[in-house]
């Protein structure tokens, strides 16, 4: 009773904060254009997918990432990470985990980027690559994001397994898209939490130097709104996927002879109605989509501090089908492509990469080809605290 003094929170190792800005440079054989070209792709033109990277030919100033993290009290760590970036600031992550429930359970509470797959929680500084890849752009709207609550399991076993169940508000483009009555009086309004995802990861034991992390992952959305310019969609969509990551930690210095593989498959499905249309025959007839995506990518340390990373995704790749009942059906082609990119770490508080993209998007039912160029620098000042596997 009447003291002053400063709560451990206040105190000056608590939070730890870091900046992490970002430059880039690019060009393209398009104009400009290739930035986007997928979101185009048949199969998808029109709906929703992810903001991906809005880049001008030349240099541009990427996001700039800050950082607080630390122990609130013995049963509460925080996190806040706000983006700056040309066109504003947004939250990307800003909540609380548990940290002393039994039995191995935890709880996240507050937005946050979900555990569904392997890189949907990393941050773009955290990438191999300068971009995000297909299957998360295109049919997880970027990757799933959400303000909503977690509670993952870690239980007592011979192998490391994690199990967790996550509800969101549901605001995601490309499985919990919402406009809402005000966009359009035909669609519904629905109350939160509209997207449930669930998750498993396991990590047999493969050895001293190795890892190996399996996981298998899925969601549903009560509710998934689209519109075009001629007609209003509202429907419900899932998803369901799979994720693979080997590594080899090296004994050499600095990185060298270290190799990471990973592999992610992503299927969607969207059975959604027409409540709005520009021809009043066609209200209430469905337009249901069965779409995939899948990435393959590797980073090899080729010597101390210089890693080589290639990566084949593509969208559509065994299916793409949007079938619109006695309106017809469409098969579409897949959309694909390969990149490769050096990256040279000064130190662990520095990067540089250079990056080349090849695209051949299906657009129209013509290949559409295009070259990429990136060059990239993210420099991180203060603490940063490890990252997950």
């Amino acid at each position: 009773s009447g003291s002053t003094g400063q709560v451990s929170s206040g105190t000056s190792f608590n939070p730890a904060i870091s900046v992490i800005p970002e430059g880039l440079y690019y060009a393209d054989d398009r104009s400009g254009n290739a930035v986007g070209m997928f979101g185009n792709a048949d199969g998808f033109a029109g709906t929703p997918v992810g903001e991906g990277r809005d880049l001008s030919r030349g240099f541009n100033l990427g996001e700039t990432e800050l950082t607080f993290s630390g122990a609130v009290d013995p049963y509460f760590d925080v996190t806040a990470i706000a983006s700056f970036a040309p066109d504003g600031v947004s939250i990307e992550e800003a909540y609380g985990r548990t940290r002393k429930l039994p039995a191995g359970l935890s709880v996240k509470l507050g937005k946050f980027y979900s555990e569904v797959g392997y890189a949907n929680k990393q941050h773009p500084h955290q990438w191999d690559f300068v971009d995000q890849n297909l299957p998360y752009e295109i049919l997880l709207g970027g990757g799933l994001n959400d303000v909503g609550v977690q509670v993952a399991w870690l239980p007592k076993a011979p192998v490391y397994l994690l199990l967790g169940a996550e509800a969101f508000q549901g605001d995601n483009a490309g499985v919990a898209n919402v406009l809402g009555s005000g966009a359009n009086p035909a669609f519904s309004s629905k109350a939160g939490p509209r997207l449930f995802t669930g998750f498993a990861k396991v990590s047999p034991d493969v050895g001293y130097s190795d890892a190996l992390q399996v996981g298998l992952f899925g969601g549903r959305s009560s509710l998934h709104q689209e519109e075009t310019a001629t007609q209003g969609l509202e429907g419900t969509a899932w998803f369901a996927g799979t994720d693979w990551v080997f590594k080899h930690d090296s004994p050499e210095p600095f990185g060298k002879n270290d190799l990471v593989l990973q592999a992610e498959y992503v299927y969607r499905v969207k059975n959604l109605d027409r409540v709005v249309s520009g021809d009043p025959a066609t209200v209430g007839k469905p337009s249901n989509a069965r779409q995939d995506g899948f990435y393959l990518q590797g980073t090899w340390g080729f010597a101390p501090r210089f890693t080589v990373s290639g990566r084949y995704d593509a969208v559509g790749a065994f299916v793409n089908v949007v079938d619109q009942g006695d309106l017809g059906r469409s098969d579409y082609e897949a959309s694909r492509r390969l990149s490769a990119a050096l990256t040279w770490n000064p130190t662990e508080f520095s990067r540089l990469r250079a990056q080349y993209s090849h695209g051949d998007a299906a657009v129209g039912g013509v290949r559409e080809p295009f070259h990429q160029f990136f060059l990239q620098y993210q420099l991180s000042l203060g603490v940063h605290g490890a990252h997950k596997f």
